[in-house]
């Protein structure tokens, strides 16, 4: 997958917890394929079924007191609406660094089209990382690796990825580390979307 392209205008920040409630596009209960989880990946043993408030509004996600706790106080944040899904993108004040997140709902194999993908010969990253929360992880890449930026993806389903992508200056202290940061990032969407929906995540 391409890293996030910002398309859409400013938005305000957002506070967080489980987002604004979406009529007519709840995707509870949606089984995954028979065909899931594929080419090695693990499964989701406590899918995320309710996701359709996060998928429209992926800023709700995680609050932006949150975010600051991770990575430093939040100038604004950004929606960006990608041909993969939306996405949420928190700059931060201190220098040319931002975080992106978002469920990629344009995605329909999960963690599994990773996995076949990196089969065939199509990544340069690919690294199976300890579970986020109880969640499966894989850290990516198809070029544009380096300092300071990272590509994580969880599956929430076996049919649907979070992922987060930071981009961090040297000047961010968490530079060195953007794995770590995306870790911290992506544990907090789960365990926000699992409060949602009163889950337990496994262990």
């Amino acid at each position: 997958m391409k890293r996030f392209l910002l398309l859409a205008a400013a938005a305000s920040l957002l506070t967080g917890g489980c987002g604004t409630q979406v009529t007519g596009t709840a995707t509870t209960s949606v089984p995954s394929s028979a065909r899931l989880p594929s080419d090695g990946a693990p499964a989701v043993t406590i899918p995320i079924t309710d996701t359709a408030a996060v998928e429209a509004d992926p800023c709700s996600a995680i609050p932006t007191a949150e975010i600051e706790a991770i990575g430093g106080k939040v100038e604004r944040s950004e929606l960006e609406a990608l041909t993969m899904g939306k996405a949420c993108a928190w700059i931060f004040q201190e220098g040319a660094n931002t975080v992106s997140a978002g469920l990629v709902t344009g995605n329909k194999d999960g963690l599994s089209a990773l996995y076949s993908q990196n089969a065939a010969g199509g990544l340069t990253t690919f690294k199976p990382v300890n579970p986020v929360n109880g969640y499966p992880a894989v850290i990516y890449a198809n070029g544009g690796e380096g300092r300071g930026t990272c590509t994580l993806a969880v599956g929430v389903r076996d049919d649907l990825v979070y992922t987060v992508i930071p981009r961090l200056g040297d000047d961010h202290p968490s530079s060195s580390d953007p794995c770590g940061m995306a870790t911290k990032v992506a544990a907090a969407a789960i365990r926000n979307l699992n409060e949602c929906q009163h889950l337990t995540p496994p262990n």
